[in-house]
C-alpha cells in the first residue's frame, strides 16, 4: 500500500510540475512559467488567481508592446532571446530578473490587491529588463528602471502611488521619476527612447542626450522640472521677486 501512495504521490508531482511548467511559442521565443512555492498563501493565491496561462499571455503581450516602444521591427533589431522564464519563488521584494529570467515573489502576490492589472504592471516592467539594453553595464541604474517603468506607463500599467510629472530629484532617481521625466523628453522628439535604447546598445554617456536632443540632461532636467513649480519653489522665486522691487530694498 506503502508503495502504491508513494507512485501515486511521485504521480502527482510530476502532473503539478508539468501544469505549472508549462511553456507557449511566440515566433522564435518560448515562453515557461514555473512556481516553486505552491504550497505557499502566494504560491497558491499565483495558481488560483494569475496561472500559467495569463503570465504566458501577459509576457507575450509584453514582448510585443516593447519592440513596439523600441520600435524594434525585425528580430535583428532585437536581443537574441530564445527563452523567457518567470519563476514564482519565496522571496523578499516584489519582483526582480537577472538575464532572461523574472523572479516574482509569492509573498507580494499573497498580498497584492487582486487587480491582474497590478501584476501585468510588474511584469512588463520586468520584460522590459530582459529586452532593453544597457550600456554594456556602464549605464546608470536609475536609467535602465526608468526605461522599464517607462514601458509600463506608455502601456497604462502604472500604480496610483507614482509620483505626478514633475516630481523627483534628480533626473537618474530611477523607476517612476525617471520615466516621467523620460515620456517628456519623449514629447520632446517623438522616438527619442527608442533611439536611446538603440545607442546604447554597445555603451553608455550622458553625452548621449546631447545627441539626440541638442541639450545636456542636466539642461534638459532643469526646462522639465521648471514646468512642474512646486509651492517651495513658488515661495523661493515670490520673495526673489519682491526683494528685487525698490520699496523691499533696505
Amino acid at each position: 500500500m506503502a508503495g502504491k501512495l508513494t507512485v501515486l504521490s511521485l504521480c502527482s508531482i510530476l502532473a503539478t510540475l508539468a501544469i505549472l511548467c508549462l511553456s507557449s511559442e511566440a515566433g522564435a521565443v518560448v515562453y515557461q512559467v514555473t512556481n516553486t512555492a505552491p504550497a505557499t498563501p502566494g504560491g497558491a493565491r499565483f495558481d488560483k488567481e494569475i496561472g500559467t496561462a495569463y503570465s504566458i499571455r501577459t509576457l507575450q503581450s509584453a514582448a510585443e508592446f516593447i519592440w513596439q516602444t523600441f520600435q524594434q521591427n525585425t528580430p535583428a533589431d532585437r536581443k537574441s532571446v530564445e527563452r523567457v522564464s518567470l519563476i514564482v519563488d519565496d522571496m523578499e521584494g516584489i519582483a526582480y530578473t537577472v538575464g532572461n529570467e523574472i523572479h516574482l515573489s509569492a509573498r507580494f502576490v499573497a498580498g497584492y490587491s487582486g487587480n491582474l492589472r497590478d501584476i501585468a504592471g510588474v511584469l512588463y516592467h520586468e520584460a522590459a529588463h530582459i529586452w532593453q539594453w544597457n550600456g554594456n553595464g556602464q549605464a546608470p541604474g536609475g536609467l535602465i528602471e526608468g526605461i522599464a517603468d517607462y514601458v509600463r506607463l506608455k502601456a497604462g500599467l502604472m500604480p496610483s502611488h507614482w509620483v505626478k510629472p514633475g516630481g523627483g530629484d534628480r533626473w537618474d532617481q530611477g523607476y517612476d521619476v525617471t520615466a516621467r521625466f523620460l515620456d517628456y523628453l519623449e514629447s520632446l522628439e517623438n522616438g527619442f527612447v527608442a533611439e536611446l535604447n538603440d545607442i546604447m546598445r554597445t555603451g553608455y554617456s550622458d553625452d548621449f542626450f546631447m545627441q539626440l536632443l541638442g541639450k545636456t540632461v542636466d539642461q534638459l532636467w532643469a526646462e522639465y522640472k521648471a514646468q512642474y513649480p512646486t509651492k517651495k519653489a513658488l515661495l523661493f522665486w515670490t520673495k526673489f521677486t519682491l526683494s528685487s522691487l525698490p520699496e523691499f530694498q533696505s
